[in-house]
Protein backbone atom coordinates (compact mmCIF):
# COMPACT_ATOMS: atom_id res chain seq x y z
CA UNK A 1 0.00 0.00 0.00
CA UNK A 2 3.04 1.95 -0.43
CA UNK A 3 1.15 4.03 -3.12
CA UNK A 4 -1.94 5.56 -0.44
CA UNK A 5 -0.87 8.11 2.14
CA UNK A 6 0.80 7.52 4.95
CA UNK A 7 -2.04 8.39 7.66
CA UNK A 8 -4.51 5.55 5.86
CA UNK A 9 -4.57 2.38 7.54
CA UNK A 10 -3.22 -0.48 6.05
CA UNK A 11 -6.62 -3.04 6.35
CA UNK A 12 -8.30 0.41 4.94
CA UNK A 13 -5.88 0.53 1.86
CA UNK A 14 -6.80 -3.05 1.39
CA UNK A 15 -9.85 -3.23 1.50
CA UNK A 16 -10.26 0.05 -1.18
CA UNK A 17 -7.82 -2.04 -3.51
CA UNK A 18 -9.91 -4.54 -3.67
CA UNK A 19 -13.19 -2.61 -4.13
CA UNK A 20 -11.42 -0.84 -6.63
CA UNK A 21 -10.26 -4.16 -8.72
CA UNK A 22 -13.79 -5.58 -7.83
CA UNK A 23 -15.40 -2.58 -9.20
CA UNK A 24 -13.30 -3.02 -13.04
CA UNK A 25 -14.17 -6.67 -13.18
CA UNK A 26 -17.89 -5.44 -12.53
CA UNK A 27 -17.33 -2.39 -15.70
CA UNK A 28 -15.27 -5.28 -17.59
CA UNK A 29 -18.60 -7.49 -17.82
CA UNK A 30 -20.97 -5.41 -18.11
CA UNK A 31 -19.09 -3.12 -20.74
CA UNK A 32 -18.39 -5.99 -22.97
CA UNK A 33 -19.88 -6.30 -26.33
CA UNK A 34 -21.81 -9.70 -26.82
CA UNK A 35 -25.12 -11.00 -28.57
CA UNK A 36 -27.91 -9.60 -27.14
CA UNK A 37 -26.44 -6.16 -26.19
CA UNK A 38 -27.79 -3.13 -28.51
CA UNK A 39 -23.89 -2.94 -29.96
CA UNK A 40 -23.74 -6.47 -31.35
CA UNK A 41 -26.74 -5.75 -33.18
CA UNK A 42 -25.59 -2.27 -35.03
CA UNK A 43 -23.02 -5.03 -36.95
CA UNK A 44 -24.01 -6.94 -40.42
CA UNK A 45 -23.85 -10.16 -38.12
CA UNK A 46 -22.89 -11.18 -34.45
CA UNK A 47 -21.77 -14.60 -34.03
CA UNK A 48 -23.20 -16.43 -30.71
CA UNK A 49 -20.21 -17.08 -28.47
CA UNK A 50 -18.41 -13.48 -29.70
CA UNK A 51 -17.44 -11.23 -27.49
CA UNK A 52 -15.59 -7.51 -27.52
CA UNK A 53 -13.63 -6.55 -24.69
CA UNK A 54 -14.36 -3.02 -22.98
CA UNK A 55 -13.49 -0.98 -23.56
CA UNK A 56 -13.24 -0.93 -27.38
CA UNK A 57 -10.79 1.36 -29.39
CA UNK A 58 -12.55 2.34 -32.52
CA UNK A 59 -15.85 0.97 -33.67
CA UNK A 60 -16.59 2.46 -37.07
CA UNK A 61 -19.72 1.31 -40.30
CA UNK A 62 -20.46 -1.55 -37.56
CA UNK A 63 -23.50 -2.38 -40.42
CA UNK A 64 -20.32 -3.44 -42.57
CA UNK A 65 -18.31 -5.55 -40.34
CA UNK A 66 -19.28 -8.98 -39.75
CA UNK A 67 -17.86 -11.41 -36.90
CA UNK A 68 -18.23 -15.46 -36.81
CA UNK A 69 -19.16 -17.29 -33.87
CA UNK A 70 -16.94 -18.13 -30.43
CA UNK A 71 -14.93 -14.92 -31.55
CA UNK A 72 -12.82 -13.12 -29.08
CA UNK A 73 -11.82 -9.85 -29.06
CA UNK A 74 -9.69 -7.83 -26.92
CA UNK A 75 -9.77 -4.50 -25.46
CA UNK A 76 -8.61 -1.10 -27.48
CA UNK A 77 -9.18 -3.09 -30.67
CA UNK A 78 -10.16 -1.20 -33.79
CA UNK A 79 -12.81 -2.17 -36.34
CA UNK A 80 -13.10 -0.41 -38.87
CA UNK A 81 -15.22 -0.19 -42.33
CA UNK A 82 -15.02 2.29 -44.59
CA UNK A 83 -13.07 5.82 -44.70
CA UNK A 84 -15.30 7.71 -42.08
CA UNK A 85 -18.81 7.67 -40.48
CA UNK A 86 -20.42 9.56 -43.03
CA UNK A 87 -19.08 7.27 -46.32
CA UNK A 88 -21.52 7.08 -48.82
CA UNK A 89 -20.31 4.46 -50.41
CA UNK A 90 -22.58 0.84 -49.99
CA UNK A 91 -20.65 -0.69 -47.61
CA UNK A 92 -21.92 -3.73 -46.77
CA UNK A 93 -19.09 -6.71 -45.94
CA UNK A 94 -16.20 -4.89 -45.82
CA UNK A 95 -14.59 -6.37 -42.63
CA UNK A 96 -15.11 -10.32 -42.63
CA UNK A 97 -13.63 -12.10 -39.34
CA UNK A 98 -14.31 -15.80 -39.15
CA UNK A 99 -15.56 -18.40 -36.21
CA UNK A 100 -12.97 -19.12 -33.17
CA UNK A 101 -10.62 -15.92 -34.04
CA UNK A 102 -8.80 -14.95 -31.29
CA UNK A 103 -7.45 -11.14 -31.34
CA UNK A 104 -5.18 -9.20 -28.81
CA UNK A 105 -5.56 -6.54 -27.49
CA UNK A 106 -4.87 -2.83 -29.52
CA UNK A 107 -5.39 -4.93 -32.75
CA UNK A 108 -6.64 -2.39 -35.67
CA UNK A 109 -8.36 -3.65 -39.00
CA UNK A 110 -8.69 -0.72 -40.71
CA UNK A 111 -10.91 -2.10 -44.50
CA UNK A 112 -12.24 0.68 -46.76
CA UNK A 113 -13.13 -1.94 -49.59
CA UNK A 114 -12.20 -5.79 -48.09
CA UNK A 115 -10.25 -7.53 -45.31
CA UNK A 116 -11.59 -11.35 -45.13
CA UNK A 117 -10.52 -13.17 -41.95
CA UNK A 118 -10.93 -17.45 -42.08
CA UNK A 119 -11.85 -19.22 -38.58
CA UNK A 120 -9.38 -19.94 -36.14
CA UNK A 121 -7.07 -17.23 -37.04
CA UNK A 122 -5.08 -15.82 -33.90
CA UNK A 123 -3.47 -12.20 -33.88
CA UNK A 124 -1.21 -11.35 -31.60
CA UNK A 125 -1.24 -7.89 -29.74
CA UNK A 126 -1.08 -4.56 -31.62
CA UNK A 127 -0.86 -5.98 -35.21
CA UNK A 128 -2.19 -3.68 -37.92
CA UNK A 129 -4.05 -4.69 -40.95
CA UNK A 130 -4.97 -2.64 -43.51
CA UNK A 131 -6.47 -2.76 -47.05
CA UNK A 132 -5.74 0.25 -48.26
CA UNK A 133 -2.13 3.22 -48.40
CA UNK A 134 -1.62 6.64 -48.96
CA UNK A 135 -0.65 7.74 -52.44
CA UNK A 136 2.44 10.32 -52.36
CA UNK A 137 2.80 11.60 -56.05
CA UNK A 138 1.05 15.05 -55.92
CA UNK A 139 3.62 17.09 -54.92
CA UNK A 140 1.08 20.32 -53.97
CA UNK A 141 -1.48 17.73 -51.78
CA UNK A 142 -0.46 16.53 -48.26
CA UNK A 143 0.39 12.86 -48.21
CA UNK A 144 -2.85 12.08 -45.79
CA UNK A 145 -5.10 13.69 -48.03
CA UNK A 146 -3.86 11.58 -51.54
CA UNK A 147 -6.12 8.03 -51.34
CA UNK A 148 -3.71 5.09 -52.78
CA UNK A 149 -5.61 2.35 -54.41
CA UNK A 150 -7.86 -0.24 -52.28
CA UNK A 151 -5.98 -3.51 -52.37
CA UNK A 152 -8.46 -6.21 -50.30
CA UNK A 153 -6.73 -8.62 -47.88
CA UNK A 154 -7.51 -12.33 -47.24
CA UNK A 155 -5.98 -14.31 -44.45
CA UNK A 156 -6.64 -18.27 -44.34
CA UNK A 157 -7.79 -20.35 -41.78
CA UNK A 158 -5.55 -21.93 -39.38
CA UNK A 159 -3.25 -18.91 -39.25
CA UNK A 160 -1.34 -16.91 -36.66
CA UNK A 161 -0.36 -13.43 -36.60
CA UNK A 162 2.49 -12.33 -34.23
CA UNK A 163 2.36 -9.25 -32.01
CA UNK A 164 3.07 -6.22 -33.78
CA UNK A 165 2.98 -7.66 -37.07
CA UNK A 166 1.81 -5.50 -40.12
CA UNK A 167 0.02 -7.05 -42.98
CA UNK A 168 -0.29 -4.37 -45.73
CA UNK A 169 -2.83 -3.65 -48.60
CA UNK A 170 -3.23 -6.82 -51.45
CA UNK A 171 -1.90 -8.96 -49.29
CA UNK A 172 -3.05 -12.82 -49.12
CA UNK A 173 -1.84 -15.35 -46.59
CA UNK A 174 -2.64 -18.96 -46.87
CA UNK A 175 -4.21 -21.33 -44.62
CA UNK A 176 -2.16 -22.49 -41.65
CA UNK A 177 0.79 -19.93 -41.94
CA UNK A 178 2.79 -18.73 -39.02
CA UNK A 179 3.92 -15.02 -39.21
CA UNK A 180 6.83 -13.61 -36.73
CA UNK A 181 6.03 -11.26 -34.62
CA UNK A 182 7.13 -7.93 -35.64
CA UNK A 183 7.03 -8.56 -39.41
CA UNK A 184 5.35 -6.42 -42.45
CA UNK A 185 3.40 -9.04 -44.44
CA UNK A 186 2.90 -8.31 -48.21
CA UNK A 187 2.07 -10.18 -51.16
CA UNK A 188 0.91 -14.10 -51.34
CA UNK A 189 2.16 -16.07 -48.84
CA UNK A 190 1.47 -20.12 -49.39
CA UNK A 191 -0.36 -22.16 -47.04
CA UNK A 192 1.96 -23.83 -44.37
CA UNK A 193 4.86 -21.57 -44.59
CA UNK A 194 6.18 -19.65 -41.53
CA UNK A 195 7.22 -16.33 -42.52
CA UNK A 196 9.61 -13.48 -40.86
CA UNK A 197 11.23 -10.20 -41.33
CA UNK A 198 10.76 -6.72 -43.08
CA UNK A 199 9.41 -7.20 -45.56
CA UNK A 200 8.88 -11.11 -44.47
CA UNK A 201 9.99 -14.12 -46.30
CA UNK A 202 9.23 -17.47 -46.30
CA UNK A 203 11.82 -18.95 -44.05
CA UNK A 204 10.34 -22.39 -43.72
CA UNK A 205 7.65 -24.42 -45.74
CA UNK A 206 6.10 -27.60 -45.55
CA UNK A 207 6.86 -30.51 -48.25
CA UNK A 208 4.44 -33.41 -48.15
CA UNK A 209 6.42 -36.46 -47.03
CA UNK A 210 9.73 -34.12 -46.17
CA UNK A 211 8.63 -31.96 -43.74
CA UNK A 212 9.46 -28.63 -42.85
CA UNK A 213 12.32 -27.06 -44.92
CA UNK A 214 13.93 -24.28 -43.85
CA UNK A 215 14.95 -21.68 -46.30
CA UNK A 216 18.98 -23.28 -46.27
CA UNK A 217 17.60 -26.67 -46.59
CA UNK A 218 16.92 -28.09 -43.24
CA UNK A 219 14.56 -30.52 -42.04
CA UNK A 220 12.46 -30.44 -39.33
CA UNK A 221 10.21 -33.36 -38.96
CA UNK A 222 6.20 -33.04 -38.80
CA UNK A 223 4.70 -33.20 -35.03
CA UNK A 224 1.04 -33.66 -33.84
CA UNK A 225 0.88 -29.72 -32.22
CA UNK A 226 -1.86 -30.84 -29.93
CA UNK A 227 -1.37 -30.49 -25.89
CA UNK A 228 -0.31 -33.16 -24.45
CA UNK A 229 0.72 -34.46 -27.78
CA UNK A 230 4.29 -36.52 -27.23
CA UNK A 231 4.84 -37.81 -30.94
Amino acid sequence: MASLPSYVPRPVGRALNAALHAGLAVVDRVGEIAPGTRAAARFGSFGQGTSIGFPPATLMNTGAIHLGSDTLIGRHVTLSAGYGPLDERDLERTLVIGDRCVIGARCSFAAHELIEIGDGVWFGQDVFVCDASHGYRDPHMPIGEQFGAHAPVRIGSGTWIGHGAIVLPGTTIGCNVAVAAGSVVRGEIPDHSVVAGVPARVIRRLENGVGWVGAHGDVREVLDGRIGATG
